[in-house]
């Protein structure tokens, strides 16, 4: 064997072994850190009391009543709107009605629940059921919360005066008959922002 090619082989495999060593005895500084991270929801808790506003006996056309009650906002998120579901059910005692019944029930929300003085808007059963939610809130609620909504942990209070309307006609198919009204009121969120 030539002296290049022996020369050749003693670079070669001294080259070989100084990677092996090197690449065995590589080392770096290290370093870990855990963290503990926590996404807790909050919560959205409408109450309304008492959970029955209403519940009357013998009413004829003329009668008015006044009711209150408390919107409670019991859950740690504020509330930004409060939608309100209206919906009833008749009993036609001697099944000879003609008409809704619904129609003849007028609510009047109020302002003051002390005072009992001053509409915030008025509109008959019948059209309560068919209104949008949102058109509700826009009417009934926004006027009372306003751009604040309903602030966790606080509580207002609301008066509705209900009318049977005495239209001046023969309104003999209500008697005996029984209007279960049912609300529904839904809390929404306000948006959601930078924390």
């Amino acid at each position: 064997m030539g002296i290049k090619k022996q020369l050749g082989i003693g670079i070669l495999s001294a080259t070989l072994g100084l990677t092996m060593i090197g690449g065995g005895t590589y080392a770096y500084f290290s370093d870990d850190e855990v963290t503990q991270n926590t996404f807790a929801a909050g919560t959205l808790d409408l109450t309304a009391e008492p959970t029955e506003i209403i519940n009357l006996d013998n009413i004829k056309p003329g009668d008015h009543m006044v009711r209150t009650f408390e919107l409670q906002n019991n859950g740690t998120l504020d509330i930004a709107k409060v939608l309100l579901e209206t919906d009833y059910s008749i009993i036609d005692a001697k099944k000879d009605n003609t008409d809704d019944f619904g129609k003849y029930i007028e609510v009047e929300f109020l302002y003051n629940a002390d005072k009992l003085d001053e509409v915030i808007y008025k509109t008959t059963l019948a059209e309560l059921k068919k209104m949008k939610p949102e058109t509700i809130n826009k009417h009934i609620f926004y006027p009372q919360f306003g751009e604040e909504g309903l602030p966790a942990g606080t509580i207002d209070d609301f008066a509705v005066k209900f009318n049977f309307v005495d239209n001046g006609k023969d309104q003999n198919e209500f008697q005996g008959d029984t209007l279960k009204l049912e609300w529904t009121f839904k809390a929404e969120q306000t948006t959601g922002e930078e924390k």
